[in-house]
């Protein structure tokens, strides 16, 4: 019998953190790129390399946590297979030569 897979719980606090230090992050950075002298055409490139910056980080978390569903789901097959080779395997079994 497999044991059930472990869970491992997203608090809602946890989730607000995250969000609201993304948020902030992500103002303070665009904030500072409109306020600083210069002049539009390097304004804009800043903010397209902002821009930028933003899709990579969520493509990198999305294909991190892709991998790890991956590795789980791995795990689960190799652990189905285990347990199947410990149920079938009979210890006491007197096999005739």
């Amino acid at each position: 019998m497999t044991p059930p897979p472990i869970r491992r719980p997203m608090t809602t606090a946890y989730y607000v953190q995250a969000v609201l230090s993304f948020a902030v992050a992500l103002t303070a950075v665009t904030v500072a790129v409109a306020r600083m002298p210069l002049g539009t055409w390097e304004r804009a490139f800043l903010g397209l390399g902002l821009v930028y910056v933003v899709t990579s980080a969520f493509t990198l978390a999305k294909v991190v946590r892709d991998r790890q569903e991956i590795q789980e789901m791995t795990t689960r097959v190799d652990q189905a297979r285990l347990d199947k080779l410990i149920n079938e395997h009979d210890p006491f079994e007197m096999k005739s030569v």
